[in-house]
C-alpha cells in the first residue's frame, strides 16, 4: 500500500482549501480511510489527480456482487408500488427478478406462476433493459399490459433496473381483449376462465397518473443508486482499512 497523506498535505498538493478536499471525499474523485478523528489519502491516489490521471479505487475495481442490498430495496419497493397502485419489481442486467413482485394483480400472478409465462416475463424486462431512453417509457409487455423502467447505475455502471407496471392506459375492447387472454391462457397452460376473472381487476390509469408515476419511479430508482453507491464506498474504505491493518501487523 503506498504512503499516507494528512488533508492538509493534500490540500498544499492540490493547491485547495479544506472544503475541496472533502468534497473530492464525498462524490468519488479522492479516495481516503479515517483513522481514529482524521482522514488520510493515499499518496498515489493524489499523484494520479496531479499528473491528470485521477484515479479512485472504487471505481478501478469491479462492483461487488451485492452492490445492491436487497433487504433495504424490498421494502422501499412495496411502499412504491402500494402508493403507485403498480405492480414493481426490481430485475438484473439480464431482466432477471432480484426481489419478489410486489402489489402484483392477480391476472400477473397468474401468467409468472407459469413456467413458460415467467419465461415470457423475463424476456419482456430483459428488453427494458435494452432501451436507449435515460427517462421510463411505457410501453406493452407480452401479457399486453403497460409498464416502464428505471435505470439504477452506480459509478456510471448499469447493475439493476426497477420495473413498473401491470395496467392499461385505455380501457381494452372486450372481444379483443377475450380472444388475446384465450390465447395467453393456452399458451402458459394457465385456466382460461381464472385468467379472464382476474382481467377484469386490471387498472386502467389516465395520463397524468402514468406521468406520477414515471416521475416516482426515477425517485426511487435514485434513492437505490444513493444506497447501493453508499454501500460500495463503505466497502471500499472497509478494504482500505484491513490493509492498512494488515500492514501494520
Amino acid at each position: 500500500m503506498d504512503n499516507l497523506l494528512t488533508a492538509k498535505q493534500v490540500q498544499d498538493l492540490l493547491n485547495v482549501d479544506r472544503t475541496t478536499i472533502y468534497r473530492m471525499l464525498k462524490d468519488g474523485r479522492l479516495a481516503g480511510v479515517k483513522v481514529g478523528q482524521h482522514w488520510r489519502f493515499g499518496a498515489r491516489e493524489v499523484n494520479d489527480i496531479l499528473t491528470g490521471t485521477t484515479r479512485v479505487s472504487e471505481t478501478d475495481a469491479p462492483l461487488p456482487k451485492n452492490t445492491l442490498p436487497l433487504h433495504c430495496v424490498q421494502p422501499m419497493q412495496d411502499v412504491f408500488a402500494e402508493v403507485a397502485e403498480v405492480g414493481a419489481v426490481t430485475a438484473d442486467k439480464d431482466g432477471n427478478a432480484l426481489t419478489r413482485v410486489s402489489n402484483s394483480c392477480d391476472f400477473c400472478k397468474l401468467i409468472i406462476g407459469s413456467d413458460e409465462g415467467r419465461a415470457a416475463c423475463n424476456e419482456s424486462w430483459r428488453k427494458l433493459v435494452s432501451q436507449k431512453d435515460e427517462s421510463p417509457e411505457f410501453t406493452t409487455c407480452h401479457a399486453g399490459l403497460q409498464y416502464a423502467r428505471a435505470r439504477i447505475e452506480v459509478q456510471g455502471e448499469l447493475i439493476a433496473i426497477l420495473i413498473a407496471g401491470q395496467f392499461y392506459v385505455q380501457e381494452p375492447d372486450a372481444h379483443e381483449e377475450n380472444q388475446r387472454i384465450r390465447a395467453l391462457a393456452q399458451k402458459y397452460r394457465i385456466s382460461e376462465d381464472l385468467l379472464l376473472q382476474a382481467s377484469k381487476q386490471i387498472s386502467t390509469l389516465n395520463d397524468r397518473k402514468i406521468s406520477q408515476i414515471s416521475g416516482w419511479l426515477e425517485r426511487v430508482a435514485g434513492t437505490f443508486e444513493q444506497i447501493s453507491s453508499e454501500r460500495v464506498n463503505l466497502m471500499g474504505r472497509l478494504r482500505q482499512i484491513a490493509e492498512m491493518s494488515a500492514l501494520n501487523q
